[in-house]
């Protein structure tokens, strides 16, 4: 089965509030914290064509950063999404 994965970093006030949107969603997710390993990074660059974080991927789909998630929440998009992902 596909996840939710959130990329992060330990001092990122945008990762926080993505990371709570989706807690209040009561999701199940994995987060990848890009400064824990060398090289992570750099895949999530390879992965995204982005070097900032969050970014966050439902399944097979990228949803962009925290900006792209609330904005797909506001428009009722978010939702549908998360169906398979309910704790």
């Amino acid at each position: 089965m596909s996840e939710i994965i959130i990329y992060t970093t330990k001092i990122c006030s945008y990762c926080v509030m993505a990371k709570r949107l989706l807690d209040k969603k009561a999701v199940r997710y994995t987060e990848i914290n890009v400064d824990s390993e060398p090289g992570l990074r750099d895949q999530l660059i390879e992965k995204t064509r982005r070097r900032t974080v969050p970014q966050i991927f439902i399944g097979d789909r990228h949803i962009g950063g925290f900006d792209d998630l609330y904005a797909l929440d506001q428009q009722k998009g978010l939702d549908p999404l998360l169906v398979d992902y309910k704790l």
